[in-house]
């Protein structure tokens, strides 16, 4: 069973490839927020990834994030989840994102435990209508 408390870090590069004029979410050489947010989801993916039972994966729902300070490119952008809500499937992690020199950004991201033979039977059957 998977508890609160559950903590996980993984670190991102920024690259060149990862700022926002080059993914198109603004026009500044800077971190962009949607590489913010893949960190934070991978991370907590990542976070609860051992304690799921065989054929089950997590799906990210939510996400509700502060981008604070910006980041160039050439620094290293790390997130920590903590695992602080777990109901039935539905898990809620609270989330901090820092660089080199300190916060850059905080928040919430709420992911559901989902049957994978049963969740992508359902997204194919969008094919099918």
């Amino acid at each position: 069973m998977i508890e609160p408390g559950l903590k996980h870090s993984l670190s991102m590069d920024v690259t060149d490839e990862r700022l926002a004029n080059a993914v198109g979410s603004g026009t500044l050489p800077v971190f962009a927020t949607p590489m913010m947010i893949l960190l934070t989801e991978m991370t907590a993916m990542e976070c609860v990834r051992p304690h799921l039972g065989e054929g089950q994966s997590t799906v990210g729902t939510l996400v509700n994030m502060a981008h604070s300070d910006s980041t160039p490119a050439g620094l290293t952008a790390t997130c920590t989840v903590e695992l602080i809500e777990v109901d039935r499937r539905r898990l809620v992690f609270k989330a901090e994102v820092r660089d080199d020199f300190g916060i850059i950004g905080s928040g919430t991201h709420e992911r559901f435990i989902v049957d994978d033979e049963k969740f992508m039977a359902k997204a194919g059957k969008k094919l099918k209508e």
